[in-house]
């Protein structure tokens, strides 16, 4: 499938990132979790603990974003003719789950220590937590140049601001402990971890399930991809439009064309003008049209898209 040049710029901007540095910030990660959960056991300290698991979802993140990048080179082949792009998207889902799942854990945890308070031993809290901080700023300086352009490589970017966020916190809550013996400090920086966390989760879910079902453009972008083709020079009306997601960053679009001129040749210049259109105004690369010569046309029998305000698309093609 062709690609536009807002792919091709996606595609360099997500590769700024080698495959051997993303495994070293995973590598980084993992071994900061190990450090963290060991602190966390011999200070007694939830609120590392708590980090501790908030970066481990940045490793697993990291390290799925990996995988599902080396996937989504994969050309097309007959079982995915589009491609194995969307790899990413299905990771994604898979990270932003499991971010929640911790966020709910650490709240029920924070509560029950609540219940029964245990002794926090604020130097290793300290230390731990220092160390934490300054891998959560070296992994994210690594991460940002590829977040902008994948939601993957974002989510990942903002797992790691959130850490290092976590980890400022958790000292905080280490020098109340010392100075003025503040367990509950401990408990406070849980919650609001595990508030962030899910916070974090709860936002990107909805843009990667309307990714995953295909759910591209909203109400107001649709009405212009509708408008922008039946002004195109030839186009006589526009009937049966569907945009859907291939990947995070590329588009399809399906629909009926009724042209001005019944002529092939008229048609092929028709089709022609309006992909460069599409690739150009909206970034949709790959397009297929049908053409629906008016006479064979029935008006009342093809929904008008522009008043299809929930997206209703009436998927019979046997009326051209």
């Amino acid at each position: 499938m062709a690609q536009s040049g807002g792919h091709a710029g996606h595609s360099h901007g997500e590769e700024s990132m080698s495959d051997g540095r993303l495994v070293l910030a995973v590598a980084l990660n993992v071994l900061l979790t190990v450090a963290q959960i060991i602190g966390g056991i011999l200070s007694g300290s939830l609120a590392l603990i708590a980090d501790a698991l908030h970066n481990f979802s940045d490793a697993a993140s990291l390290g799925l974003a990996l995988f599902a990048r080396r996937i989504g080179r994969r050309p097309a082949d007959k079982l995915m003719t589009f491609g194995y792009a969307r790899a990413e998207v299905v990771a994604a889902l898979i990270n932003l789950t499991t971010l929640l799942i911790i966020g709910f854990y650490l709240l029920v945890e924070a509560i029950n220590r609540f219940a029964d308070p245990q002794p926090v031993e604020g130097w290793t809290v300290i230390w731990v937590a220092g160390i934490a901080l300054v891998i959560d700023v070296v992994t994210a300086v690594m991460v940002y140049a590829s977040s902008k352009n994948s939601l993957n490589m974002k989510a990942a970017f903002l797992h790691n601001v959130s850490d290092a966020l976590a980890s400022v916190g958790v000292i905080v809550a280490g020098v109340l402990i010392l100075r003025y013996e503040l367990y509950i400090a401990d408990l406070i920086i849980t919650v609001v971890i595990a508030a962030y966390v899910i916070w974090q989760g709860v936002t990107l879910l909805p843009r990667t399930v309307r990714l995953l079902m295909g759910a591209v453009p909203d109400e107001s972008e649709f009405d212009r991809i509708v408008s922008d083709l039946r002004d195109t020079e030839g186009v006589a009306d526009v009937h049966h439009v569907h945009v859907w997601s291939i990947s995070e960053h590329s588009r399809a679009l399906e629909a009926h064309i009724v042209p001005a001129e019944s002529s092939l040749q008229a048609f092929e210049d028709v089709k022609a003008r309006a992909r460069g259109m599409l690739e150009t105004q909206h970034a949709i690369a790959h397009a297929t049209f049908e053409a629906c010569l008016a006479a064979d046309c029935d008006p009342d029998m093809i929904p008008d898209h522009q008043v299809e305000k929930n997206h209703h698309h009436d998927h019979d093609h046997d009326h051209c």
